[in-house]
């Protein structure tokens, strides 16, 4: 039988995201693909350093040899072809990541195939990968440049959520941008027994709470919602979370303070 990734957390990731790839990019941008491929050629033994997202992909994957079985599976996506990336798969291995998926498209665009590899959340350094990604239903997040993290702490994973738009559907969200604040309070405790429909990331959070549920009480990941609402919009929260089986471990109703 085929291996099946729909019981795991799947993440997707572009290389520019786990690695830094700047000045790669940087010679993609003012010279084009050609002198791009030459100089990742040039430079194939040269390790890469750990871009921004390194740290958490490192704390996903280190979640499996403490559960003893293959809960997180992360795929790499790439719009080169095999053989420039193959600095990318050599790091990855100096590196000792257990990432054995790729998917390396060769000059198209690799989010068309997150759907067909059950990708649960992509994770690029590009804008336009995330808003794609998006559009084909996939959870997407933008990881931005920052400090090398490479010896962070990885002995436990936080993630952190907004609420509306994000895991919540849009529309408490458009009650509140249309008619206001007031408006949008009497609009959630009038339908706080009311689920709130899925969002975008309601995936996403669904392979996190499978992986705590395989913990028990002590889980390597920690959940957090964080969100402008308030009392009494707040009960709305807890009532979706209830129907939806789901436990967040921290909330933060932070009543329109600057998140």
């Amino acid at each position: 039988m085929p291996e099946t990734l729909e019981d795991k957390l799947v993440v997707g990731l572009s290389s520019r995201a786990l690695f830094d790839l700047d000045e790669a990019n940087a010679v993609f941008e003012q010279h084009g693909l050609t002198a791009f491929r030459e100089y990742q050629r040039e430079h194939e033994h040269e390790i890469l350093e750990p871009g921004t997202a390194y740290p958490l992909v490192k704390g996903l994957l280190a979640v499996n040899d403490r559960a003893g079985e293959p809960l997180v599976d992360v795929i790499i996506f790439s719009r080169n072809d095999a053989d420039s990336a193959m600095r990318v798969l050599r790091s990855i291995e100096a590196h000792e990541l257990p990432i054995t998926r790729g998917v390396f498209r060769g000059g198209r665009e690799p989010w068309p195939l997150l759907p067909a590899l059950s990708c649960d959340v992509f994770l690029s350094a590009e804008p336009s990968q995330v808003l794609k990604a998006r559009e084909h239903g996939v959870a997407a997040a933008l990881i931005l440049p920052g400090a090398r993290l490479a010896n962070a702490d990885i002995s436990e994973v936080r993630i952190a959520f907004d609420g509306d738009a994000f895991l919540f559907d849009p529309a408490s969200q458009q009650v509140f941008d249309e008619h206001g604040l007031d408006a949008f309070h009497e609009h959630e405790e009038a339908h706080q027994d009311e689920p709130m429909s899925p969002g975008p990331f309601r995936t996403f959070l669904d392979g996190l709470a499978r992986i705590q549920a395989h913990f028990g009480g002590a889980s390597p990941v920690r959940t957090a919602l964080v969100t402008a609402r308030a009392a009494p919009a707040h009960y709305r929260v807890v009532n979706t979370f209830r129907a939806w089986g789901v436990n967040v471990d921290e909330t933060y109703f932070l009543g329109g303070v600057e998140k």
